[in-house]
């Protein structure tokens, strides 16, 4: 199906609000501490406008937060993260700060998830939790002052509903909250506080009574259509309510919509599959919903994770598909929340250890040597858009600058032969090629009026021929580690888009018509 968008320069805009630079993800506190890892910070930060980052393990032992002496007295240590805290702050990214896991002397259990062996249990003393929670705040806010702290984000836990991050149940999650919260508040009342951090969407409870065979890895279900079930987002209502019945504030929800391999709260199992493409608007529908008819209308909604899927060992990450989705997925959710958190914006991550080449399927954005991905291009395309919409259509939008009117267009053309969420989790490259090879060419036609005669357009392209810095490495013979040489032919391949620039007519019309191959994106950006 054609793309077609015509629109006046001059006509009368809805805000723009840019929710998927909100936030963005990384592995765990202490690979922030790696020159590497903040000097990819600082690109997306200057490139794609992510504001904050969030990522696991603040508390954990190699951060040196808190130790027991030999008297069972704890010992709080706070440099480790002041270092990276003041780095962050310096590139100009505030952290979305993730309370987690439990420090080994306060855990009931140690190693139970990741390479790295996050303690995910609950606190064996959850007023001493309460003081560490206590004692972080208020340290921050003697070292960075309470203007810049009230800016903060603070979420207890992650993915709780999931065993081995969290080795305990709801009612201990709540508890953990209940302490969390209060502990914060009484540093000060305008810091804001929000979970549950749950993972992912499940059918509702009718999905039980489809379910044919249950085995140890996964649950088969009868139902044909993965989208015609009922997709709540886990434990959100029930900790709504529970934040009401005890008085607890909540400035701000959160959760994981990602489209693929969801867990069974109840079985303690996971289910891999792919929904629909529109998975990410339906969920964040929902969620909006929720929230909206909740005792808590006016908390934020913040989503800490989300991807095309939550493997870091899927090469659909490192594919330009995974850019085409990420800008259909976030155009066609406007305003439903106050941020998506890409997942992750560095391969600098070592949830499952190191990655064994190159480019293995990482979530980042950029790989390990700092290289970028196709991905990385469509989160910098959706940051150089317009704070003000002009108009949209199916596969493309309209923006303008409020500022400076300076008028920016989106476009991207997701083959309609895929009905499916960037089909992932591939852990080799066989079958992310097989979906990029599919598809139809589509027309694309972009008129705006009204424009200043003679203004200069640069129209970028990131397709399989531009910015597919997989395809470069796989001519290359696929080096594990490339050298120096090759790193630098692999960059510039990686930022090697397709530019051309294009001018508005003595009338001041512009008309831009071009066919775009499956999964292109393209931005046309007034100069």
């Amino acid at each position: 199906m054609p793309i077609a968008l015509k629109t006046n320069a001059k006509n009368s805009s809805a805000p723009l609000i840019h929710f998927w630079s909100r936030c963005v993800g990384a592995g765990r506190a202490n690979e922030g501490l790696r020159a590497g890892w903040q000097e990819q910070l600082k690109l997306a930060r200057e490139h794609c406008g992510f504001r904050y980052c969030r990522f696991h393990g603040l508390f954990h032992d190699d951060m040196f937060v808190y130790r027991l002496n030999d008297k069972g007295e704890p010992i709080y240590n706070f440099q480790y993260v002041d270092e990276l805290f003041d780095r962050m702050l310096a590139i100009g990214v505030r952290p979305f700060v993730e309370f987690g896991f439990c420090p080994g002397d306060l855990a009931t259990e140690r190693g139970t998830v990741f390479w790295w062996k996050g303690h995910g249990s609950p606190p064996t003393d959850y007023a001493r939790w309460g003081e560490l929670i206590d004692r972080i705040t208020r340290h921050w806010i003697a070292r960075y002052g309470i203007a810049e702290v009230k800016h903060w984000y603070f979420e207890v836990w992650n993915e709780p509903n999931l065993d081995p991050f969290f080795r305990g149940t709801k009612s201990q999650y709540f508890e953990l909250y209940l302490t969390t919260a209060r502990a914060v508040k009484a540093v000060d009342p305008s810091l804001r506080v929000g979970g549950p951090a749950t993972s992912n969407f499940v059918p509702d409870r009718r999905f039980a009574g489809e379910t044919e065979d249950i085995s140890q890895h996964a649950v088969v279900t009868k139902a044909k259509d993965l989208d015609t079930l009922d997709w709540q987002p886990v434990w959100l209502t029930e900790f709504l309510q529970f934040c009401d019945r005890e008085h607890l504030p909540v400035d701000f929800v959160s959760c994981h919509p990602y489209p693929t391999d969801w867990g069974l709260d109840e079985l303690k199992q996971s289910v891999k599959s792919t929904r629909g493409v529109d998975a990410t608007r339906t969920d964040l529908a929902t969620t909006r919903r929720i929230v909206q008819a909740s005792p808590f209308p006016h908390a934020e909604i913040h989503l800490t994770e989300w991807s095309s899927s939550p493997s870091s060992r899927d090469f659909t990450h490192d594919f330009p598909q995974a850019a085409t989705f990420i800008v259909k997925a976030n155009l066609e959710s406007l305003g439903l929340v106050d941020s998506l958190s890409y997942w992750t914006f560095t391969d600098v991550f070592e949830e499952a250890g190191g990655g064994d080449a190159a480019f293995h399927g990482g979530f980042g954005l950029i790989n390990y040597r700092g290289i970028v991905k196709p991905s990385f291009h469509a989160y910098r395309f959706l940051h150089a858009l317009g704070d003000e919409i002009l108009s949209q259509a199916p596969g493309v939008i309209a923006t303008r600058h409020s500022a400076s009117g300076k008028i920016t267009a989106l476009a991207y053309h997701y083959p309609p032969e895929v009905r499916k969420t960037v089909p992932a989790s591939f852990d080799a490259p066989h079958g992310a090629e097989q979906i990029l090879a599919t598809g139809k060419p589509t027309d694309f036609a972009l008129e705006i009026s009204n424009l200043p005669p003679r203004q200069a357009f640069l129209v970028e392209t990131l397709d399989t021929h531009h910015g597919d810095v997989f395809a470069v490495w796989t001519e290359m013979g696929r080096p594990q580690s490339p050298t120096p040489a090759q790193s630098e032919v692999l960059s510039k391949s990686a930022w090697a888009t397709d530019r051309r620039i294009i001018h508005v007519d003595e009338h001041g019309s512009l008309s831009f018509r071009t066919s775009l191959a499956p999964w292109a994106v393209v931005l046309i950006n007034g100069l």
